[in-house]
């Protein structure tokens, strides 16, 4: 997993490039051999590092995966907020972030990999949390305008909605890397869009 920040110089800028080359390693070797299989010297072979590296950077496996987490989640949340900001209309800002997590997905398929196997393990709920609020929260704030402004039915279950739009893109995301990789994502975009406006807008479909 990369950045799209560049680290700065000094002794602070090449830490953090490190860091960024392990957690690219680290997201590959999970996202291929599971995180029970990877091994710290698996990690750090790809890498390019010595395996003290990986312990004098984030003192284990697990604590080198945490802020693997964490990282990919702030990115994505970053991407998804930044395209909900730029948008005047709720639903415009719901099909916005839909596609910002397409897109993220689609470049660190990889890491959409590891959220969808390794990270709902009880070890990792502290990160659960930060993926609730940080990730599904831009999905649940874009749904609490479209409610307040009355284009989406006023009894949708904004939270539980959230969750069920993520965990669509994320799937869809995956299943169109492996099984269809020349479908455009803006093809997909187009059909869980149409999807989901059916689902929110239409009161009929609750009853």
């Amino acid at each position: 997993m990369t950045t799209r920040q560049r680290a700065g110089g000094g002794e602070d800028g090449r830490r953090a490039a490190t860091r960024l080359r392990l957690y690219g390693a680290a997201v590959e070797v999970i996202a291929e051999d599971g995180y029970a299989a990877a091994t710290v010297e698996a990690i750090a072979e790809r890498a390019g590092v010595a395996k003290g590296t990986v312990f004098y950077n984030f003192g284990s496996k697990e604590g080198l995966f945490t802020a693997l987490l964490e990282h990919g989640i702030r990115q994505l949340a970053d991407a998804m907020t930044q395209e909900a900001r730029v948008q005047e209309s709720p639903l415009g800002a719901l099909d916005a972030v839909i596609m910002a997590q397409l897109r993220f997905f689609e470049e660190y398929a990889a890491f959409a990999r590891v959220l969808l196997t390794e990270m709902w393990r009880t070890a990792w709920q502290e990160t659960v949390a930060t993926l609730r609020r940080e990730v599904l929260g831009v999905y649940a704030d874009v749904l609490r305008r479209a409610v307040a402004e009355g284009v989406v039915r006023e009894d949708l279950d904004v939270e539980t909605a959230a969750t069920a739009l993520f965990g669509m893109v994320l799937t869809t995301s995956i299943e169109r890397r492996a099984l269809h990789p020349t479908r455009p994502v803006e093809q997909l975009h187009a059909t869980l869009v149409n999807l989901v406006h059916g689902r929110v807008t239409d009161p009929l479909l609750s009853e």
